[in-house]
């Protein structure tokens, strides 16, 4: 029963692909050895600014993840989400998912600066957010992949993008399905990247309503109320995943088949006889198919481009500001 279930959550994914609006495709602007001549030392030099970085803080490596997957949703893979704002120019860290929430910003400018010093114009920031969230997932014990290479990084941003495209920590289950669909991704995609909340924090304000609902029934929600009354106490955090916050592992996904998710739009992914719920069960039950779906998911969200930007973007020198 549990496999016909599962074959039959498959193929509600693959047919839900044909009404996807952009598809996640890199357009083969993107390869492995991308970096090989122009900055052999890229991946290395990103590593041990990751491994710096987790030392001083392990919730750094939850922050760069976060930032990698707002940076994704907003067009493409692009590092506008990096951009400061301007009297001329208006970025994304003002939208309402992003402004008191996205940190770690300081950890890619560091980067930045390391290898501007042995590749001055050759690594985009782009690429330098794309694979610092793969070694922060590495560096919270979780799976190696393969990150394909090549972004450019944009001159714009779009506060409106931000404000529409990101999923908000109450989202319902059709909203989230609808706006990982329009970046060609799929419900897989959603249940797999939704791990990222294995590890890192949420503020009160995210979680208030969840804590407080009529569906609250864990304990935990309770003891919660002393740091996150129903007024005040907006920025005080909590851990998405209480049972291991720091590992990348499946406990997430136990905690949402116990009606443990902190978030509203966690839970969501349980709703009875949904799409989600039997991806749910199979992660909770099979750490390594959450590690081998999230390694591949992480992928194709990285793999997110704006053809344009190949022909307008550039390698900025600064991470915060256009050349």
């Amino acid at each position: 029963m549990a496999k016909a279930t599962f074959a039959r959550v498959l193929l509600v994914v693959a047919l839900s692909m044909s009404i996807s609006i952009w598809p996640a495709c890199s357009l083969n602007l993107l390869s492995l050895d991308y970096y090989e001549k122009s900055c052999p030392m890229a991946l290395s030099i990103i590593k041990s600014g990751m491994e710096a970085a987790v030392a001083r803080e392990v919730r750094n490596a939850a922050l760069v993840l976060r930032l990698h997957f707002h940076d994704c949703f907003v067009q493409g893979c692009d590092g506008s989400v990096l951009l400061d704002d301007t009297p001329t120019f208006t970025g994304e860290k003002t939208a309402s998912p992003n402004i008191n929430s996205l940190r770690g910003f300081e950890i890619i400018d560091d980067i930045k600066e390391q290898l501007e010093k042995v590749c001055p114009g050759a690594v985009s920031c782009a690429d330098i957010l794309t694979v610092a969230a793969r070694d922060a997932v590495i560096l919270n014990g979780g799976p190696y992949w393969h990150v394909p290479l090549g972004r450019k990084d944009s001159r714009t941003a779009s506060l409106v993008e931000a404000n529409t495209n990101i999923p908000t920590p109450n989202s319902t289950l059709a909203v989230l399905i609808r706006k990982f669909l329009f970046q060609g991704l799929t419900p897989i995609d959603l249940v797999a990247l939704s791990g990222a909340h294995t590890i890192g924090q949420a503020r009160c304000t995210n979680f208030r309503d969840r804590i407080y609902g009529s569906d609250a029934k864990d304990t935990r929600f309770s003891l919660l109320k002393a740091s996150c009354p129903l007024s005040g106490g907006d920025n005080n955090i909590s851990p998405l995943d209480f049972v291991s916050p720091t590992v990348v592992d499946n406990a997430y996904y136990k905690n949402l088949v116990n009606e443990r998710g902190l978030l509203i739009s966690d839970q969501e992914l349980t709703r009875f006889g949904s799409v989600t719920s039997a991806l749910v069960k199979h992660y909770a039950d099979d750490p390594l198919a959450f590690w081998n779906q999230f390694s591949d998911s992480m992928v194709s969200m990285g793999n997110i481009v704006n053809p344009l930007t190949f022909l307008t973007g550039e390698v900025r020198k600064n991470c915060r500001r256009v050349n």
